[in-house]
């Protein structure tokens, strides 16, 4: 071979394999393994827990994963099956992640309904959350040991609207009710009111259909299922403790979870935990206001009991803490301890938030 040939094989093999070193580059990439979850939940797409809260924290996980986990979310029930169905689905493995209310299955996770007892949860979502996220930490893991759970928290204050004005107990007398939780229901029949457990998806037609008079939910859902469209009466309770809270959690399938990538495991689980009840928090905080705000545009009334009327509340569903007390001794839980350790977090974390 002459020189102007040996010299053309040399640089055409060194061409080769500068052309060929990209592709061996992009094998790992390539190989990277990119996991879609399916996230369902019982509330429509315009609601604010979807659009500022699930949609973002989806966008995040994804964004820290370089874009290998995304979730995608079905809102509305669009995978099927009714809300009180989704803890099992995210066991089962129909959906892969749920956002949910433990309330929706009453007696089936009693610990964490410490925190939806009446007048022991704080007005801010910001102060339950933690509060209910550090109890499920060192209390409530075995509980909902059938799914891995991202994040636990509860909403801010809880309110009653209603289709005739409420200031006092006599007021409530007679007047059905929605409530989302077993320990909401108690509370309202200590009231004196009729209280009606329906999945807040079934509100609306329940009130049309006059099987309810009104509900007990935070401002933040209000527009969810247009309720100051049906209602007119919104009646507060003032400061610390509220009449009642709701808990919730996203849970994970276990072998799901399990089955991810480790690299991906960790950027799932830094958007966990506090962190993830704090972004949810924050929903029912800044939402909250806007709602109230644009309820008072409308015309509809919204009055606050006084403090006065709120202590006789207080004093009339106090059976109710202490009925659950005792449920919980007779299921080998020290529900009093619970209840003590609950109150303390929740003066912690509450210590200057109006």
């Amino acid at each position: 071979m002459t020189d102007m040939p040996r010299r053309r094989a040399l640089l055409g093999g060194a061409t080769a394999a500068v052309l060929a070193a990209p592709a061996v580059l992009r094998v790992p990439r390539a190989q990277a393994q990119e996991v879609t979850l399916r996230l369902h939940h019982f509330l429509p797409a315009v609601s604010n827990v979807h659009r500022h809260f699930l949609q973002p924290w989806a966008r995040k996980v994804q964004e820290e994963s370089n874009n290998r986990l995304r979730i995608q979310i079905f809102p509305a029930m669009q995978l099927g099956g009714a809300p009180p169905q989704l803890y099992d689905q995210a066991r089962d493995g129909v959906a892969d992640i749920v956002w949910t209310l433990p309330g929706n299955t009453p007696g089936r996770f009693p610990r964490i309904e410490v925190i939806e007892l009446p007048f022991v949860a704080h007005k801010r979502a910001s102060v339950n959350a933690r509060v209910t996220q550090e109890l499920f930490e060192k209390h409530m893991r075995d509980e909902f040991r059938e799914t891995h759970i991202i994040t636990a928290w509860a909403h801010d204050h809880g309110l009653v609207h209603a289709r005739r004005e409420v200031r006092t107990m006599e007021d409530l007398r007679g007047l059905k009710l929605r409530f989302p939780t077993r320990m909401a229901g108690e509370g309202l029949r200590a009231l004196g009111a009729t209280a009606i457990g329906l999945p807040i998806p079934q509100v609306p037609e329940a009130l049309t259909q006059g099987v309810i008079d009104g509900a007990v939910v935070p401002w933040e859902v209000v527009p969810a299922i247009r309720l100051q469209e049906m209602v007119r009466h919104h009646t507060e309770i003032p400061g610390s403790p509220t009449f009642y809270t709701t808990s919730f959690v996203l849970a994970m399938n276990k072998p799901r979870y399990d089955s991810l990538p480790a690299d991906l495991r960790q950027v799932l689980d830094a958007n966990s935990g506090q962190a993830a009840a704090a972004m949810a928090a924050k929903v029912w905080d800044e939402q909250g206001p806007v709602v109230e705000a644009a309820v008072r545009r409308r015309g509809n009334q919204i009055v606050e009991i006084t403090e006065e009327e709120k202590a006789r509340w207080q004093r009339a569903t106090q059976p109710v803490v202490e009925a659950w007390v005792g449920q919980m001794r007779e299921r080998g839980i020290d529900g009093g301890a619970l209840l003590e350790e609950a109150r303390a977090l929740i003066a912690r974390y509450g210590q200057g938030i109006a």
